[in-house]
């Protein structure tokens, strides 16, 4: 259900929330409608001149530590969730997801108690002088939109924050997966958030909550993760009323191994960033560029590597790699995989849909997939798929693959293998992305930047980029 100004509300108009793993109804969902999207708005507003609006800091950030504490209380209960929402191995969802999105409560209740402003003591021609200081204030009522691939992570990336800075927000989860932030509510609920602060909206993007939601008047800010399509048009729906927005989009990520890099260490972390979570991480390499001396050698192991990989039940303690989200999704990775072979790529292992003669054909599994072949024009080069797969590249200069890398419409993430340092600093400061890993993968401190350019998004979460998105600095000038 939707939670609007404390209750939990039906609307009476549900969708149908499918399994992943074996395409049965999980449950149903009851959508938002331009009615409650505007009452949570207004509630929201209510919040931030009552009591939310009043709350000390040191209070806010306490109730923040009890949504961390009440998510782990019910630990067992979101995993189970997230499995069922997105098809997710149980190692996955019990060590990453759920963890992560309780940490995300601490960590910006933490950091937002030392959030500097600044003072500057300025010279009058009087000299008398005057002090100039600065407070942060929040913006207001934050539209928060996360995406499906880690729902509970990502939405409180951005609701941590959002509400460690003073805001109140209205959240909407993708509608393939509703069930961490119905459950997130009623943590909030139980641990005495107050009415207004956290609302949920059930739905799905134009003519239904996703567009209410952002092209709402009483809005002030939007902050969204998914497609750099999606992106674009609630950039144009937020326009009239010129929002404060915050985009992590799409990627096409580039991993570049040098033959002076450890190999094993090389295939493994590059198979982990191509296939975990099914290639469902806006951060997964789907491009894969190979010294040429090494590159058959390359090209070998990371297809035992694949191969290797048990694509099975979620629950299954030995599960590599589960289900894609639906099976919407898996026609459209499909359907790249026969555009790589239209356009003559050799398969060099997968390309298709694994057979297992029991309910797991019902779901939405496909194989984990390596291509070679293709040039840089090639549509699978240029476009992302969001599937567990990868085109690998020979190269035979830094220069050319620094190219290659760069020579994308999309700039979130690369990384890059070499144990040469002087190589290291050199390529990694010459990706035009906003993170790049050296002889690693995934590996994050939540007080650094991130974010993508060009296509990949607008702005930088993490940290105090995430604090300063959500706090408009005020000047204050006193005459002395």
């Amino acid at each position: 259900m939707n939670y609007v100004d404390g209750e939990f509300v039906d609307t009476g108009n549900c969708f149908e929330n499918i399994s992943p793993v074996d395409g049965t109804v999980i449950n149903q969902v009851s959508e938002a409608d331009r009615a409650l999207v505007d009452r949570a708005v207004a509630s929201g507003r209510a919040a931030l001149e009552g009591e939310w609006g009043k709350m000390t800091l040191a209070k806010r950030c306490e109730l923040l530590h009890n949504v961390a504490d009440g998510i782990e209380a019910r630990f067992d209960e979101f995993v189970a969730a997230e499995m069922a929402d997105t098809g997710k191995s149980f190692f996955q969802a019990r060590t990453i997801d759920i963890p992560r999105g309780a940490a995300n409560f601490r960590a910006f209740a933490d950091m937002v108690k030392s959030q500097p402003s600044e003072c500057f003591h300025t010279d009058t021609p009087d000299g008398r002088g005057a002090l100039n200081y600065s407070v942060n204030k929040p913006l207001g009522v934050v539209a928060v939109i996360a995406p499906w691939n880690l729902p509970l992570l990502l939405m409180t990336w951005k609701l941590a924050p959002a509400m460690a800075a003073g805001n109140v927000v209205i959240a909407k989860p993708s509608e393939e997966t509703p069930a961490t932030a119905t459950l997130l509510a009623e943590v909030m609920h139980s641990v005495g958030i107050p009415k207004g602060v956290f609302n949920l909206v059930h739905g799905f993007g134009p003519g239904s909550a996703g567009e209410f939601l952002t092209a709402h008047e009483g809005v002030d800010a939007i902050t969204f993760t998914g497609e750099s399509r999606t992106g674009s048009a609630i950039m144009k729906a937020a326009a009239d009323g010129v929002k404060s927005l915050s985009f992590e989009l799409g990627g096409k990520n580039a991993a570049i191994i040098f033959a002076d890099s450890d190999f094993d260490e090389a295939v493994a972390g590059t198979a982990r960033s191509v296939f975990t979570n099914g290639g469902q991480v806006c951060l997964c390499t789907e491009r894969v560029y190979v010294e040429r001396s090494i590159f058959d050698k390359f090209v070998a192991a990371m297809k035992v590597k694949a191969e290797a990989l048990k694509i099975g039940w979620p629950l299954d303690e030995d599960t590599d790699m589960g289900p894609v989200i639906s099976h919407k999704h898996r026609d459209k990775v499909l359907s790249y995989y026969a555009s790589a072979r239209d356009e003559g790529a050799t398969v060099v292992t997968g390309g298709g849909i694994p057979e297992f003669a029991d309910d797991r054909d019902n779901g939405a599994f496909i194989q984990p997939t390596i291509f070679t072949g293709l040039s840089e024009q090639a549509k699978i080069q240029r476009e992302e798929v969001f599937g567990p797969l990868c085109h690998i590249t020979p190269f035979d200069t830094e220069a050319q693959a620094v190219a290659m890398a760069n020579g994308s419409d999309y700039g979130l993430a690369a990384t890059v293998w070499t144990t040469n340092l002087q190589r290291a600093h050199r390529v990694a400061q010459q990706m035009e992305v906003g993170i790049a890993w050296v002889n690693s993968w995934y590996l994050r401190d939540l007080r650094t930047p991130f974010g993508g350019v060009k296509l990949s998004g607008v702005g930088r979460e993490g940290g105090v980029h995430s604090l300063a998105f959500y706090a408009e600095p005020m000047n204050i000038c006193i005459k002395l």
